[in-house]
């Protein structure tokens, strides 16, 4: 193939990881898909025997580029609190930002601080306030694991990345491949165009009305925890159980 990065002289696909970039080239030779399959089976099972008794999670998402002085860390950090005082561990996506504040809030309050870390050539590396952290090459694997333990989700402002996390969520949900956790979309402000293409694909029938009900849209910490509380605590009947301890002999340490 030629050289398709660069269109007119600018830099069109950015270079990102060099494992997912052998898998995009198309077909490969047998052996080769083969020992692809066994890396992608590797990673998954060192997922979910890292995270098996840590759960039931709420994952966060949002940008890696707020600092500590900004109003949406701040709230993210909040949230994170708020969300151990539910019983819930906090996941988020294990790096800087907004993950970096979810994941603060939860140490803070003495619950448990988990991090999916994707593996990337800038921006991305395990915050400071995780107890746990699982790196991964694909994100197609770490967005699997994501949803896999969550019973809701919270997605603060953020670029592409987060904006791909919250359509997947509801996309799951109306599609009746996930539950209907509950979804939150935090920071009206920032979002408000977000939310008018939505109430625009309503009107244009490409989605139904009711389909905006798939997530609360809100600036309300309280307002959040509360439909957290109500649809994923309530709504699931979950209940606080006696943690069972990791064995390190399985890999889940």
């Amino acid at each position: 193939m030629g050289d398709t990065n660069n269109i007119n002289g600018k830099q069109f696909t950015p270079i990102g990881s060099a494992k997912e970039a052998v898998f995009l080239e198309g077909p490969q030779s047998r052996w080769k898909e083969f020992t692809f399959l066994l890396k992608v089976m590797r990673q998954f099972i060192h997922g979910f025997r890292k995270l098996h008794f840590l759960g039931p999670c709420v994952t966060v998402f949002g940008s890696a580029r707020f600092k500590e002085d900004h109003p949406y860390y701040q709230q993210a950090r909040d949230i994170g609190r708020e969300l151990v005082g539910l019983g819930f561990t906090v996941m988020t996506g294990g790096g800087p930002g907004i993950m970096e504040a979810a994941n603060r809030g939860a140490q803070e309050a003495g619950g448990i601080s988990i991090g999916c870390n994707i593996v990337l050539p800038h921006e991305q590396k395990p915050n400071p306030y995780l107890d746990h952290w699982v790196d991964f090459d694909y994100f197609f694997v770490r967005k699997t694991i994501l949803s896999k333990y969550s019973y809701g989700f919270v997605v603060m402002p953020g670029g592409y990345g987060t904006l791909d996390e919250f359509f997947e969520a509801i996309t799951l949900i109306q599609t009746g491949k996930f539950q209907k956790f509950p979804v939150v979309l935090m920071g009206k402000e920032y979002h408000k165009d977000l939310y008018a293409h939505i109430q625009g694909m309503v009107k244009n029938k490409t989605i139904s009305g009711t389909d905006t009900d798939l997530f609360l849209y809100t600036d309300s910490v309280e307002e959040a925890i509360a439909h957290i509380n109500k649809y994923g605590v309530e709504g699931f009947k979950l209940k606080k159980r006696r943690r069972i301890r990791p064995s390190g002999i399985l890999g889940e340490k």
